[in-house]
């Protein structure tokens, strides 16, 4: 990939001109603004002005004549008459592959399979270079095909490289003929546990592999160089400032990334803050786990105190775990990764070491289990820890209380329901589907769901997740009544899913997700004015400035 780097310099340069644009030298007040923030309580709370001091922290929040009676040496900064929100956080993205993913093939807008081989052609063509042409985010569902892609359907197009592509939820890739055959992936290789490999009438693999399939084709990708890690980094920093992003929940984090993580937060270059999850129980989790969670690391900017772990796959490939067959294949339930007590095992070990546990689940087998694994941990262990589960997604109606029960929360991405709604009820019918994307039925027992997006499998513009969470609906408004409407948020659930409550999911809520005294001076300027708009158009909002403890990080104008 390194031969696609250079294109990428003068968009990285723009992220270290934004940064050194912030503030300096005394305190600050944000004034001329349609200000709106929860406070602690979750109450909404509306103001003029904000004002914060050198450290970046808040002092206050209210009219403008009061701030500035109490702060006569202040700086004034005029914020147009613009709506100021907090900064938003995304519970659940994965910060190196959204760079990454601006790097590598995209097959997201592709209408059919005709369109997809011709984009991998044209990237082929464009980047000569490349020994292996890697991306994804194929969606078979939209091409209308009723079954997945070939590995000869890439061959017609190119077979003298090895080509490798994920599908849009990352749980299962679709390789070319060269790529099986570097892989060793034959007639006579056995699925992995937890995962699969297609194969035809013949027994012939077809270059599908779903789940833990994966790993044969991925231990044979060349890792990505330093200067590739940087580069995707800086990408993704970059993206999330646009967007309004300034804390995201990095679901997966490896021991090189952590190393990056720390390295930036060092030299004052994240320009979003970082809840790291460390990914599985093994390997660098044993030895970085000898210290203990890291609680926070450089200003808050970054933690490393969670564990990510997975249940089973996800829909879109019918690789969730449900207890009952699939709706529209019969002959399969989908697939659970790990035994319940393998699961347990792996639950208590992080659990034991004072880390937050995280485990995806999907399918409502994969949410019992990973219930059924907390229940069995002793109640000290789970209370205080905050665990989660993530995605929350196909629900047994009577596993949804259990939730509450015990103390876990769950961590939704609203758009996967908008994104899912073409097929999710096809897979589990229409029984199963009233625990699916329920987030009014977690609401309504008191759960806080802290809101994600799953970037880069869903765009990472929370304005989307709102939109989504508040319409049930897609941006070009169908259905015309919202899919499952019962189960929609108000706006001001999913303005709090998206700040305090995703903030608590991070044990952070004293530090971010309101603007109140004390906290982190981390906000948003936007174009439109929230809270007083039409759901319907909450996607169009275009983020004017994002603001990191006081910095400013990102300008439209700029």
């Amino acid at each position: 990939m390194q031969s696609t780097l250079k294109p990428l310099i003068l968009a990285l340069a723009a992220v270290f001109t934004i940064v050194s644009a912030g503030l300096a030298t005394a305190d600050t007040i944000i004034d001329n603004v349609r200000g709106y923030t929860l406070n602690q309580e979750g109450k909404l709370q509306q103001f003029q002005a904000l004002a914060f001091d050198d450290a970046g922290k808040i002092i206050g929040i209210g009219k403008v004549a009061d701030l500035a009676s109490k702060l006569p040496k202040a700086k004034h900064v005029d914020g147009g008459g613009k709506t100021l929100l907090p900064g938003m956080i995304d519970a659940h993205g994965h910060v190196l592959s959204l760079g990454a993913s601006q790097m590598q093939l995209g097959l997201r807008a592709t209408a059919n399979l005709a369109e997809a081989q011709q984009a991998i052609a044209d990237y082929a063509r464009r980047f000569p270079l490349n020994q292996w042409i890697i991306g994804g985010e194929w969606n078979q569902a939209n091409w209308k095909l009723g079954r997945f892609p070939t590995a000869q359907e890439i061959d017609v197009v190119i077979k003298d490289r090895p080509v490798w592509l994920s599908r849009v939820d990352g749980h299962a890739g679709w390789a070319n003929s060269k790529t099986l055959q570097l892989a060793g992936i034959t007639e006579t290789t056995s699925d992995p546990a937890g995962g699969k490999i297609e194969k035809d009438a013949q027994g012939k693999p077809t270059g599908i592999l779903v789940d833990a399939a994966m790993r044969l084709v991925d231990k044979v990708v060349p890792p990505a160089s330093n200067a590739e890690q940087r580069a995707a980094l800086d990408l993704a920093l970059l993206e999330l400032a646009k967007v309004g992003v300034t804390s995201v929940h990095d679901a997966g984090v490896s021991e090189s990334a952590d190393k990056l993580f720390r390295e930036y937060a060092d030299q004052g270059k994240l320009t979003t803050r970082i809840y790291g999850m460390v990914r599985g129980t093994d390997g660098f989790f044993d030895k970085v786990s000898q210290q203990g969670p890291l609680l926070t690391y450089g200003r808050d900017f970054y933690s490393l105190r969670a564990v990510k772990l997975f249940a089973d796959g996800a829909l879109g490939s019918r690789g969730a775990a449900l207890m009952a067959p699939y709706s529209d294949a019969p002959h399969t339930h989908g697939l659970l990764f790990k035994t319940a007590d393998e699961m347990y095992a792996m639950i208590e070990k992080a659990a034991s070491k004072g880390y937050q546990v995280n485990v995806h689940a999907i399918g409502d087998a994969g949410n019992r289990q990973i219930l059924d694994g907390f229940a069995r941990l002793p109640a000290s262990a789970s209370a205080s820890l905050r665990h989660r589960i993530e995605h929350a997604q196909v629900v047994a109606q009577d596993d949804i209380p259990r939730f509450k029960q015990l103390g876990i929360l769950p961590s939704m991405q609203p758009t996967h329901a908008t994104s899912d709604m073409n097929m999710a009820e096809d897979r589990v019918g229409a029984e199963r589907i009233k625990g699916a994307y329920a987030w009014r039925s977690f609401l309504k027992q008191g759960s806080r769901i802290a809101c994600g997006s799953d970037f880069p499998i869903e765009s990472p513009n929370p304005f989307w997740g709102v939109h989504a969470a508040v319409t049930r609906q897609d941006m070009a408004g169908k259905p015309a009544q919202g899919w499952y409407a019962n189960q929609a948020m108000t706006l001001e659930e999913a303005l709090r899913c998206f700040t305090l409550d995703a903030a608590y999911a991070a044990h952070q809520e004293n530090t971010l997700g309101t603007l109140e005294a004390g906290k982190w001076a981390d906000f948003i300027l936007i174009d439109q004015d929230m809270l007083n708009m039409p759901a319907a158009d909450i996607y169009k909002i275009k983020v004017l400035q994002t603001w990191v403890a006081g910095k400013q990080v990102y300008s439209a104008t700029k």
